[in-house]
């Protein structure tokens, strides 16, 4: 289980582009623990980070996070970016970018994510009848590119179009067992999908919703007469809503639909199939941890945003319920996994109300530790 944390709890670095008014430990202390700056002021933190796991040994990087409205208008949507590069003990190395970004008048909707890594994968298998321990470790240099760029149409409804580049190359397949079985895909492919997407958006804060409904759908499709080497088709949904009970407490819902069907007589990789697990639904398993055509899950989190007792301080409780399988026909209640936990929240922008999130995730095959700036969903 990757755990990754933050040396940034004890040392923020300062970014000059907050401003020369003050300096040294007076302007460190007021960005990060009295921050009193105008809500539409543009915001950036950057922090080292730290983590460790049996594949990868030590790891070592940078965080960063970019936070803004549009023209410094409030009325336009928060946008922001945020970057981590890391490298490790073992030669591996990564960097991740994700963004949500709004236009003036809120007329468009960019939201996208990129990956670039050499970086190792424990591999179980594919379904949820999968050994207790992985059955390999596959290394590779890995690039992803997925955007949607949304225009809206009406009131918090945007459409457009949808791209993926997905790429796996200079393929190690390290410790693996007898149970092995080479998937689809291990040997390295290319796969470009283009499709379609629809939002419901009425959220303002991305990075944490307080009130309101999110709803995405759409589909990517790679073809191998457009260059790709498998022909499939990705379909999703997904339904976020945020409704507020007591003073700063919020009761939050999400469920996630994700089902690829191969094309004619082609496969799916192993990589590209839809994966259970990580730091924002089903939190507690590894990412990957279960994989197969069709995943089915759902989670509800309880938050205090902040405490009643303090101005700074808050907390989640939160559970999730998923499962995978060859098609939705085939889903099978019994194979039902659950995930669930608790976590602590630290107001860390107060004029644009961004929380750090420390959560710990329990499952019955162990427990995981996730560290990052915006809530999980």
């Amino acid at each position: 289980m990757r755990f990754l944390t933050a040396l940034a709890c004890s040392f923020l670095l300062a970014v000059p582009s907050f401003g020369q008014e003050e300096g040294g430990l007076k302007k460190l202390w007021d960005v990060y623990f009295n921050d009193t700056s105008k809500a539409a002021k543009h915001k950036i933190i950057a922090y080292p980070v730290i983590g460790y796991t049996p594949e990868t040994s030590w790891e070592f990087g940078l965080s960063g996070l970019f936070v803004y409205n549009p023209k410094k208008d409030i009325n336009n949507r928060l946008s922001e970016i945020s970057a981590l590069a890391f490298v490790t003990l073992e030669n591996q190395y990564g960097l991740w970018v994700d963004h949500a970004l709004y236009t003036d008048k809120n007329k468009y909707f960019l939201l996208g994510r990129f990956r670039l890594q050499q970086f190792p994968l424990l591999y179980y298998g594919i379904g949820v009848e999968t050994p207790s321990e992985p059955v390999a470790l596959i290394d590779g240099f890995s690039f992803t590119l997925r955007q949607r760029v949304l225009r809206k149409v009406a009131k918090n409804f945007y459409t457009g179009l949808e791209f993926d580049v997905n790429h796996l190359s200079s393929v190690e397949i390290k410790e693996q067992n007898s149970e092995f079985i080479p998937p689809p895909g291990v040997e390295g492919f290319t796969n470009f999908g283009l499709g379609l997407g629809l939002v419901y958006d009425e959220r303002y804060n991305v990075l944490n919703p307080r009130k309101g409904v999110f709803v995405e759908g759409g589909f990517l499709h790679y073809n191998e007469d457009l260059g790709s080497d498998y022909s499939f088709t990705n379909y999703f949904l997904e339904l976020r809503y945020y409704q507020p009970t007591f003073k700063n407490q919020i009761l939050a819902y999400q469920c996630y639909v994700n089902s690829v069907a191969p094309y004619k007589d082609s496969e799916v990789p192993f990589n590209q199939v839809a994966l259970m697990g990580g730091e924002n639904l089903m939190r507690g398993y590894y990412l990957g941890r279960y994989r197969d055509n069709t995943l089915v899950a759902s989670q509800a989190e309880y938050r205090f945003l902040p405490f009643p007792f303090s101005k700074r301080f808050g907390g989640t409780l939160f559970g999730a319920l998923g499962a995978v399988s060859p098609s939705i026909p085939d889903l099978n209640v019994n194979q039902v996994r659950a995930a669930g936990g608790l976590g602590v929240r630290f107001l860390l922008f107060p004029g644009k109300d961004i929380y750090t999130r420390f959560d710990v995730a329990f499952t019955n095959e162990g427990v995981g530790y996730y560290l990052f700036v915006g809530e999980a969903f």
